[in-house]
């Protein structure tokens, strides 16, 4: 039904932050196993065809506007409204984001930046969403030192749990006596919420600030569950760790904030993430569960780089999973706005030893766009927004270099630009959005009541 196995050669995504290490990338998966991850190498598929947007290319001067953010019947209204009561600075006004995406976002990359714009302009109600420990050596997430040890990680794309549960964040982590994570942030925050699994026999967890214990967390319930709990952390405290005292525990990750009003915007990468990872491995009615405990004003999905080399796939079977996604993600917060985003320009190197777009990673987009407008989904055109097609050529080109030697993992340079570029395109649209209705129905206003 889907492509077979084939190794793909990538370079490490450590290599956005130190410009020298290698990632590995996957592609669609195989209905019974997880896609191996190797170093050695594989070229496209021979039947894919080249396919055109019918839209412009945009130039570099269009970069401040939204025209690359397709929203033509206000689905992005629930995020622009709470982020008018962020922005009115209404006591605990909080604009929450969850980024979903594939390798680049498990670095914190692109979302950093988007993060640090939005902040900057509406107020930072803390860092959010952040893994117990690194399932890959370059993730991350900017502001906050994570480290862990003793824990046995089941990332949803790779060896995954058996029951499909993942968290919010698409990672599981069981552990027993010893397994302890490290956290030091940059800045102070008001809690740390511990996102676990409660289940029969769950074991203790210990909570500590500076090392001075905050609290116990025991995770023994009548069933398997998601469970999530809130601890107090004192003023200047940056050290935070969690430590197994005893029987098993599975966690799925922490969420640091600050009392609002501001923005939180959850960075949720998987290595190898794709749409079909979400259908096919993600629990259903726990995911359910993690999406309505975060009550989202806009949920991104931003896929596509590891579909994007496979024709058959993308003609036979993306569309229908992309919808389910959607439908799952409506379903669980039907109050939230929904963005399809992207991916970026993917290139390779052509029989002349250009570095040329992937034949098919346009049609993938198209499709993206189609699927978005069905489904009453905002649309930002990545791919379109950063220059089209060959981008990925002319930024390895460039001095300094903006995209890693596999032509897919943008390097800190080229990752600000897309942020740079995704941030404008909101915060434009949010501004046409306000002038639009500051004389009629105002979000605020009806907030207050």
């Amino acid at each position: 039904m889907l492509p077979k196995k084939t190794s793909l050669t990538i370079v490490t995504f450590a290599a956005l932050v130190l410009l020298l290490n290698f990632a590995k990338l996957t592609r669609p998966l195989a209905h019974s196993a997880v896609v191996d991850f190797h170093s050695s190498s594989a070229g496209a598929p021979a039947s894919a065809t080249k396919r055109t947007i019918p839209t412009q290319r945009p130039s570099p001067a269009r970069a401040r506007t939204p025209t690359d953010l397709i929203d033509d019947h206000e689905n992005l209204k629930a995020f622009y409204q709470a982020l008018w009561r962020t922005e009115s600075k209404l006591p605990g006004a909080v604009t929450r984001i969850l980024h979903y995406g594939d390798s680049p976002v498990t670095a914190d990359s692109i979302t950093a930046d988007v993060r640090s714009l939005l902040q900057e302009h509406f107020g930072d109600a803390g860092h959010g969403f952040i893994l117990v420990a690194k399932p890959w050596a370059w993730y991350g997430h900017r502001g906050v030192e994570v480290s862990g040890k003793g824990w046995h990680i089941e990332p949803a794309s790779q060896s995954r749990a058996r029951d499909g549960f993942h968290g919010l964040g698409g990672v599981s982590f069981q552990g027993n006596p010893g397994a302890s994570s490290h956290f030091v942030l940059k800045d102070d925050h008001a809690r740390v919420e511990v996102n676990y699994l409660g289940q029969p026999g769950g074991g203790l967890l210990r909570i500590t600030a500076e090392g001075r214990g905050i609290g116990e967390l025991d995770t023994n319930a009548p069933a398997k569950n998601p469970g999530f709990q809130t601890f107090a952390l004192p003023p200047g405290a940056h050290s935070i760790d969690l430590g197994v005292e005893r029987g098993p525990v599975r966690l799925f990750g922490v969420s640091f904030e600050k009392d609002g009003p501001g923005v939180i915007y959850n960075s949720l990468g998987l290595n190898g993430g794709q749409v079909q990872v979400v259908v096919r491995y993600f629990d259903k009615p726990q995911w359910t569960l993690e999406l309505q405990h975060e009550r989202p004003d806009l949920v991104v999905l931003n896929y596509g780089t590891n579909e994007s080399v496979f024709a058959e796939y993308i003609e036979r079977y993306y569309a229908g999973e992309l919808r389910e996604v959607i439908g799952r993600v409506k379903a669980a917060v039907p109050d939230a706005s929904i963005l399809v985003m992207s991916p970026m320009d993917r290139g390779q190197r052509d029989s002349s030893g250009q570095i040329t777009t992937v034949p098919t990673l346009p049609r993938l987009v198209e499709i993206q766009q189609k699927i978005a407008a069905e489904m009453d989904c905002a649309f930002f055109n990545t791919f379109q927004a950063m220059g089209g097609e060959g981008t990925m050529g002319r930024w390895y080109e460039s001095q300094p270099r903006l995209v890693s030697a596999d032509f897919m993992h943008p390097l800190p340079g080229g990752a600000r630009k897309v942020g740079v570029l995704l941030d404008q395109a909101l915060e434009t649209g949010y501004r046409q959005y306000q002038a639009r209705h500051q004389r009629s129905a105002d979000p605020v206003a009806e907030k207050r009541q």
